[in-house]
């Protein structure tokens, strides 16, 4: 018998796929996970934002076709319309003193209800409440309580010999009246500042108690670092809020001027002497008033850059309230 040798050929080795491929196939899983905020991005934000600065650049009035106008409606917004400036100072007033004052009260309560022993939950209600109340009603509720003739906070400062302000008819007090407003509705804030300050480790209090630190230091080297990123949030939700607001002072200024507005008839925001005038009005009264949706949308874009600007400056400093605490 002849002896018959088989040569058996060596398996073959398959390839698996390569690194670029298996890098192209998560990016094409990534890109369908992330495809509706991606549509939601293009069609909500991006396409708006360049439209808005396509019409800056237009003169175009809603019903005829926009025709380029270079930097004309920039000139004028910047130059020669008399409401810009004072719209402005406004809004980046109540920037810093409105979002200060609602940040620092909001915290303030919550602070205050997390050390109530017993009745917690009705203080807690009590102050969340005025959240829930529609811009509209409490504005309204606001312009009738600080009635410079007939409300009832002048009668109690008149009774007391205190001054009686103007409130919402007086270019000095009308901002203020609207930071008394905004605090009023600080619900938001103390919600979120109270569920920020129960996560604090109760360990820390008490070896700074046994360390022998007082009110104010287990408050600097132990609460505020530990919540300071709640209150970055807070601030910078509260500037976003701020560069929107349109529907208190609107309210204020038309009932303080005894002038409610019907249809057909015009309104000049801003009373009393431009003093509740904000940027969002002004965007408003050009776009749906004046039918000059170039100057509109430039007033749009500054709204965009400036809280933007807010946004990354405190971005870049949100490591300050940590490092005070140091």
């Amino acid at each position: 018998m002849s002896k018959r040798t088989d040569t058996l050929a060596p398996p073959v080795k398959r390839r698996g796929p390569t690194l670029g491929a298996r890098r192209g196939r998560a990016a094409l899983w990534a890109a369908a996970f992330m495809s509706p905020w991606l549509i939601g991005f293009c069609f909500f934000f991006a396409y708006p934002l360049i439209s808005t600065l396509y019409f800056s650049f237009t003169s175009y009035d809603g019903f005829t076709a926009p025709e380029f106008s270079g930097l004309k409606n920039w000139q004028f917004v910047f130059g020669d319309y008399p409401l810009f400036w004072p719209a402005l100072r406004n809004t980046l007033w109540l920037v810093v003193v409105m979002v200060a004052c609602r940040v620092a009260f909001g915290l303030g309560v919550g602070l205050l209800i997390t050390k109530i022993k017993t009745g917690a939950g009705v203080f807690r209600t009590l102050f969340y409440l005025p959240y829930l109340a529609p811009p509209v009603a409490a504005t309204l509720a606001f312009v009738f309580l600080l009635n410079p003739g007939t409300g009832p906070a002048n009668s109690i400062l008149g009774a007391l010999g205190l001054p009686t302000p103007g409130w919402f008819t007086d270019a000095t007090w009308s901002k203020p009246a609207l930071t008394a407003l905004a605090v009023w509705g600080v619900g938001d804030l103390m919600v979120i500042f109270m569920a920020a300050l129960l996560d604090v480790p109760k360990e820390q209090y008490e070896a700074a108690e046994l360390d022998g630190a007082g009110p104010f230091q287990r408050f600097r080297f132990i609460t505020l670092p530990n919540i300071a990123p709640i209150v970055m949030f807070a601030v910078v939700t509260g500037i976003i809020q701020a560069m929107q607001y349109y529907t208190q002072p609107l309210v204020a200024g038309k009932v303080a001027s005894g002038v409610m507005g019907g249809s057909g008839q015009q309104f000049e925001p801003g009373y009393p002497d431009k003093s509740t005038l904000t940027l969002p009005q002004l965007v408003y009264n050009l776009g749906f008033q004046r039918f000059d949706y170039g100057s509109a949308c430039v007033t749009a874009l500054v709204l965009f850059v400036l809280a933007m600007a807010f946004t990354a400056l405190l971005m870049r400093r949100r490591g300050g309230l940590i490092q005070a605490g140091e």
